[in-house]
């Protein structure tokens, strides 16, 4: 009984929050979010030699005392992905979103083997160390959060929650691309970025094309000039799989923190049906949150009610022990 009760307390307070931050985020998001890009502070932190851009933006007092949030942003992106979200939690906590290497301002080493997820990893780890932090909240999209998933793996320790958008746990991916026929088919771009010459065909201007904000979509060009097409690419040919596709038997290394995973159900390059069985792979919680009649870039397209569920999620987790 309770348990019942508390759980039900825990539900009520979701549903008020989130009620309570999208008639927020509905009336400040517009102004806010163009400030975000000039009201952001600039910083670098070296990664065994590869320096990473972050974009930081805390609460005008006490940030250095607010929990830490890491955003990673995905393909084709740059920490201006977040935008919304920064906007809201950066009243309640100190949000910085970084360059993935090869875009923007961060480093561009050559090599794809310098795109392993294992330094991608690392990367995310030098940032939180640069900022003089022990863990923080990780947030991951598309590529981003593949690499949330497998730093959430490898450091349960700097990991204090999980919020994954658009990127079901790798098993969930690989079991679903073994099996789907039409998961595989949708995989066909992937397999064309791998391609030696596939770089040839982006421009930043095809890359920002998604972008429907006309200020918005020039800091994307400006961003993508600034980028390495190849070394975006690398990060397909150094860990997307070539066919046949197979299930990863690997042993299981379960994730830690309680996590928030949040999947437009229109996207077509990861389906939903990689959902399925990611709470066998989780110690702790899981709260999964579907978006009708949303893509891929769900942070975007549906950004007033992504920023007003994390809010939300993570008030109630720290109301827990």
């Amino acid at each position: 009984m309770k348990r019942s009760a508390t759980f039900a307390a825990l539900i009520a307070v979701l549903i008020a929050a989130v009620h309570a931050v999208i008639g927020l985020s509905r009336s400040a998001s517009a102004s806010d979010v163009e400030d975000v890009y000039d009201r952001v502070k600039h910083g670098y932190a070296d990664s065994a030699g590869v320096k990473i851009h972050y974009a930081m933006l805390g609460p005008t007092s006490g940030s250095a005392n607010a929990p830490l949030i890491v955003m990673i942003h995905g393909f084709p992106d740059f920490w201006y992905s977040w935008r919304h979200q920064m906007a809201v939690l950066s009243k309640d906590y100190q949000v910085v979103a970084i360059d993935q290497r090869g875009y923007n301002l961060s480093d561009k080493p050559k090599g794809k083997e310098n795109y392993d997820m294992s330094l991608l990893v690392e990367d995310v780890k030098a940032v939180i160390k640069h900022l003089g932090r022990d863990k923080a909240v990780i947030v991951g999209h598309d590529w981003g959060g593949r690499v949330a998933w497998g730093f959430a793996m490898k450091y349960p320790e700097m990991t204090h929650r999980l919020i994954v958008c658009n990127l079901p746990h790798p098993r969930g991916v690989a079991y679903e691309r073994a099996h789907n026929n039409e998961q595989k088919i949708n995989t066909a771009y992937a397999q064309r970025f791998r391609q030696e010459d596939a770089a040839r065909s982006l421009t930043a201007e095809g890359l920002a094309a998604r972008v429907k904000d006309p200020k918005e979509r020039e800091h994307y060009v400006e961003a993508f000039r600034r980028s390495d097409f190849e070394a975006m690419l690398n990060y397909y040919k150094q860990n997307y799989p070539a066919p046949p596709y197979l299930e990863d038997t690997s042993p299981v290394v379960k994730v830690k923190p309680p996590v928030l995973l949040i999947h437009g159900l229109d996207d077509k390059a990861l389906m939903h049906g990689a959902l399925n069985h990611t709470w066998e792979w989780l110690e702790k919680d899981l709260t999964l949150v579907t978006v009708p009649g949303v893509g891929h870039f769900v942070q975007n397209d549906a950004a007033d009610f992504v920023s007003a569920t994390m809010k939300s999620w993570l008030d109630v987790q720290s109301s827990r022990p």
